[in-house]
């Protein structure tokens, strides 16, 4: 079972060496039960973050973590007296009668019940982070391209620095650029997971299940329901958010690939129990039906001690990719870079795809290398993490965005075509480069904020003029 942490120290519990021996303990007394542990910090004093030995590797496997020794019932999910007067919550993110091998749900085993807050009522704030049905402006077709977001000058957190670009019915595409921690708040959403993509400054995502740390070129998952706040270790940071309304999302099908590649099952962490015990008034946001709502606690709300389940958040190394591509001729789908796929009802047609787009070597013969001009019925919202991107000689900058919604023709500019067509097709690495999409079968209305913004480049079109007419024989 993995180690425990605990907060304001460094992840060596009390029962082990290394740093946690000599710490003093004191009793903190739960409904007439003793519950041992090293004197509690205060919100935001944690000074060290999660170690290796604070994740477990696996795609939604079953985990059972404990940060306090005995914490977690053996045998049964919800015994008569939990140890040390915790109090068992399971956390449904599925029905419970989905089919086993897509049933999601853990048990929670926390100092208070969640249920201890008083009503909740409407946030003022937030409100450049919108939801479907994006109805507020009419869907426009044309292929739209946006300059990064600046990070703000007044201090913003994690919620009132989302900025919705565009959205559908299935899920939601936004930009987040924050220079303040969440301190004692904490947000839920109610409405879907979310997909954090950092693309400047690493993020600490504490969560009720453990915390993880997220560097640039890493993706976090955060499922339904559960509570967290996000804090840049950084000072600054910005990115990309997937907020996925639809079925949450899995690893794609191999078919013909076999049991390995692409993103593989082992690579995934998610983090082992963690808790504080701060008696301290604390925010909880929570984002419902489209709108965020507020209350107050009087303690914070990472207090899960233990927990099971195989619904959690995890975190995913993007550089551990195993890329799959052409070794003969012609440049293959994009399927084949798919990370996690949220499927519909429809088989082999996704709510969301997400996809990237990583340093790779391009062999093919007798082949245009770059991807092709393109009209698709699935709608593409890409981002770029670093780098360039092979399609663009300009214009795509990290941190940017740019939209082609279904059937709207897209592909190479006119820099990138010529330069490839006239290419020495020696074997030839794509290097220091990550972009990714999410690619849906649904298409993306765009926000107004997103259409009257100064970041939209309103000169896009152009990329694409001035390409020369064939010459046929005569």
């Amino acid at each position: 079972m993995p180690s425990p942490a605990f907060a304001g120290e460094g992840g060596d519990p009390p029962h082990s060496g290394g740093e946690g021996e000599g710490l003093l303990l004191e009793p903190v007394r739960q409904n007439k039960k003793t519950l041992t542990q090293p004197s509690p910090a205060k919100a935001g004093e944690g000074s060290e973050g999660p170690d290796m030995k604070d994740y477990m590797p696996g795609f939604g496997n079953h985990f059972s973590t404990e940060a306090i020794p005995g914490a977690l019932p053996i045998g049964r999910n919800s015994p008569q007296k939990v140890p040390f007067g915790l109090y068992a919550e399971q956390l449904s993110g599925t029905a419970f009668t989905a089919p086993r091998a897509e049933n999601k749900r853990s048990w929670l085993y926390r100092l208070r019940p969640a249920a201890s807050h008083p009503p909740f009522r409407r946030y003022a704030g937030g409100s450049s982070w919108r939801s479907a049905p994006f109805d507020e402006i009419p869907i426009s077709p044309n292929r739209l391209r946006w300059d990064p977001l600046t990070i703000p000058e007044a201090p913003t957190d994690f919620v009132d620095g989302l900025v919705t670009i565009c959205g559908n019915h299935g899920l939601a595409a936004h930009l987040y650029a924050i220079n303040r921690p969440m301190g004692t708040r904490a947000l839920m959403n109610s409405d879907g997971e979310m997909l954090i993509v950092p693309q400047q400054g690493t993020l600490r995502i504490t969560t009720e299940l453990g915390r993880i740390d997220l560097p640039p070129l890493h993706v976090a998952l955060i499922p339904r329901g559960v509570r967290f706040k996000v804090d840049p270790l950084d000072g600054a940071a910005r990115g990309y958010v997937c907020e996925n309304y639809g079925a949450p999302f899995r690893l794609p099908d191999l078919g013909p690939i076999g049991s390995n590649g692409l993103a593989n099952p082992r690579d995934f962490e998610t983090p082992a129990a963690w808790f504080e015990d701060v008696d301290e008034p604390h925010e909880i946001l929570q984002k419902f039906q489209g709108h965020l709502w507020t209350t107050t606690q009087d303690h914070s709300p990472f207090d899960v001690v233990a927990w099971h389940g195989n619904l959690a958040p995890c975190r995913y190394d993007l550089t551990r990719f195993n890329t799959v591509n052409t070794v003969s001729f012609d440049h293959p789908d994009p399927s084949i870079f798919t990370v996690l796929t949220s499927p519909s009802e429809t088989p082999g047609t996704a709510n969301c795809d997400f996809v990237i787009f990583p340093p790779r070597w391009m062999v093919a013969e007798d082949t245009f290398r770059p991807p092709w001009f393109h009209r698709n019925v699935m709608s593409e919202y890409m981002g770029l993490i670093t780098g360039a991107y092979d399609a663009k000689e300009g214009g795509f900058a990290p941190g940017g965005a740019s939209l082609h919604n279904q059937m709207n023709g897209h592909g190479p500019d006119r820099a990138s075509y010529e330069k490839a067509i006239a290419a020495d097709l020696a074997p030839h690495k794509i290097d220091n480069t990550m972009a990714f999409m999410f690619e849906s079968r649904l298409a993306y209305a765009q926000t107004r904020w997103a259409i009257e913004t100064p970041l939209l480049q309103r000169d896009y079109d152009a990329c694409w003029n001035d390409f020369p007419k064939a010459t046929l024989p005569q």
